[in-house]
């Protein structure tokens, strides 16, 4: 196990230190001479990943109010208007685009085929259509796919190892996003051989996600796993809220999720995602061409454990699961 030690408190720092720079971006615009990026985003649950790319990019030489300004649309999880969103990002005239998940990437795809994108955390760009191959996306895009699909499996299999009584489990699918449809087949799948089921539920927006919550009685489900989804990750302290009041377990994918109250998270870790696209970043405002540029996978996989969550709904992780922890919050 590893920085066991004041992780809370890094992260926090952390955290705070990309909300400044997400409240400062949108100022910048206009005030370098340098190169102007455009950023499309869902919300703070998904900040380490722009706190990544600032970073790497800063590292690179490119430093905001310097020689770089960025302008930032943050939808807070709303798909509702993210073509407009998008549109205004193009309207800008931005050297180039920077997106975070498949939703937002789709949506700047369809504002420009000539502005240069890098996204990110996208499950599946070859399957949801942004690009033809990871060897070359044959058009203005490149970026750093997650698998995120892929691993809802292997989360479903920590669940039961971690809470081996667990039978029904609540999961939250927005239909809208293929992420979610994805991780829904390695889940039931997964939930079969582990003779677990799965009580499936759609929302299309907040409020059906706090309808859903409420409506599910105390008892009626052993757990709640969280798919990969903008809309759902957007508002995560509400299944939080939820877990904690049931004290049952909440499986998530990142762990920002984790610190803020979720039991494991095992995913991509999302500020070294940030790290590798502002490498493909730093590459596009070189002038190299998107399409020349493969895509890349994470180079990076943790898990990470809440033991004060774990202790409050009365569970006990077992030490070859601790074992293996990459973090541990407590």
């Amino acid at each position: 196990m590893r920085n066991r030690k004041g992780i809370k408190q890094l992260i926090k720092a952390g955290c705070m230190s990309a909300l400044c720079v997400l409240a400062s971006v949108g100022a910048c615009w206009g005030q370098s001479s340098g190169f102007r990026v455009g950023v499309l985003t869902a919300g703070l649950t998904y900040d380490p990943v722009f706190q990544g790319m600032t970073d790497g990019l800063e590292r690179l030489g490119y430093r905001p109010e310097k020689n770089l300004s960025f302008t930032v649309e943050d939808s807070k999880g709303n798909l509702s208007d993210l073509a407009g969103r998008a549109k205004r990002l193009v309207d800008a005239k931005p050297d180039a685009l920077f997106t975070v998940g498949t939703a937002h990437s789709l949506a700047a795809k369809q504002a420009t085929s000539s502005v240069p994108l890098v996204f990110a955390l996208v499950a599946d760009p070859v399957r949801s259509g942004l690009i033809a191959g990871y060897q070359s996306s044959k058009n203005n895009l490149t970026g750093v796919a997650t698998y995120a699909g892929s691993l809802s499996g292997k989360r479903l299999e920590m669940l039961k190892e971690m809470a081996p009584a667990t039978k029904r489990v609540l999961v939250l699918v927005a239909p809208a996003e293929g992420p979610a449809r994805d991780s829904l087949l390695e889940v039931e799948d997964a939930a079969k051989k582990l003779r677990m089921q799965i009580v499936l539920r759609e929302v299309t927006s907040r409020a059906d996600i706090e309808k859903v919550l409420a409506d599910q009685p105390k008892g009626s489900v052993d757990a709640i796993f969280f798919f990969p989804s903008t809309l759902v990750g957007a508002n995560i302290g509400t299944l939080i809220t939820k877990a904690k009041e049931n004290k049952i377990p909440l499986v998530v994918l990142n762990e920002r999720m984790v610190t803020q109250g979720a039991l494991f998270g095992y995913g991509s870790d999302f500020r070294v995602v940030g790290t590798q696209a502002a490498r493909l970043m730093a590459k596009v405002l070189k002038g190299e061409k998107p399409s020349d540029i493969p895509t890349e996978t994470p180079e990076k996989f943790l898990l990470a454990v809440n033991l004060t969550v774990a202790k409050a709904i009365g569970l006990k992780i077992p030490r070859a699961v601790l074992e293996r922890v990459d973090r541990v919050v407590e």
